[in-house]
């Protein structure tokens, strides 16, 4: 069996989740005790953070370089970057390392593809929603257009991810908020919405909303069960 690489702690909250996500999937296809083989390295959140609001980006790619090599070295095969925000250095991070890097972003569209999906909103951080590297990589490599909130709703969708959901702080006035922001990308003409950021799962469900949402964490974590399982 392939050992699947995790870069997580980006926050551990949502990490949390693909350690569940990733063996639920192979259990569920495998069957018995069975269980993924993995190997983790989760960084000091608020070290990251810091950084990411001070514009210094090329002291994260040191950070997660240095981490992703460890990986390496722990026997992965393949590695996922368990958050969206940080595909912003990803091609950096590559370099560094002789392992794949499985792209969220990637793993994504391809799912969108699957089911059709032309016009797509995207919720994230404000980085995700206002920066190309990861939109950008969707229209170009896939053709899927994306649509984001106005600046106000992104400030509110950003604020509520650092402020609640990286602490593991779910708030119902919160919840109702991003529901009306994926209305409202509905109204634009969005046939679903990807939450776009590791965290915003643990906040809104599919059951929440009539309108289809794509949990880029599950989509993530699916794919690493897929790579395993097609070996």
């Amino acid at each position: 069996m392939k050992t699947i690489g995790l870069l997580g702690g980006m926050s551990w909250e949502s990490t949390l989740n693909y350690y569940k996500a990733i063996n639920q999937g192979i259990k569920q296809a495998l069957g018995g005790l069975h269980s993924s083989k993995l190997c983790l390295y989760s960084v000091d959140f608020d070290e990251i953070e810091k950084l990411q609001n001070l514009g210094q980006w090329d002291q994260t790619v040191k950070i997660l370089s240095q981490a992703a090599q460890s990986v390496e070295a722990g026997g992965a095969d393949f590695l996922l970057i368990c958050t969206n925000t940080m595909h912003k250095v990803a091609d950096e991070i590559q370099s560094g390392i002789s392992i794949p890097i499985v792209h969220i972003a990637d793993a994504t569209a391809k799912q969108l593809q699957a089911d059709g999906i032309k016009r797509v909103g995207l919720l994230g951080t404000q980085f995700t929603m206002e920066q190309p590297f990861y939109k950008q990589r969707l229209i170009d490599n896939f053709g899927v257009d994306v649509i984001v909130p106005n600046a106000e709703d992104q400030s509110i969708v950003h604020q509520v991810i650092y402020s609640e959901l990286c602490l593991g702080k779910i708030e119902e006035k919160s919840r109702n908020q991003y529901l009306r922001i994926i209305d409202k990308l509905h109204q634009e003409g969005a046939e679903a919405v990807i939450l776009g950021c590791t965290e915003i799962a643990l906040l809104v469900e599919q059951r929440h909303t009539t309108i289809s949402l794509y949990d880029t964490t599950e989509i993530h974590a699916a794919e690493a069960v897929r790579m395993v399982l097609s070996e």
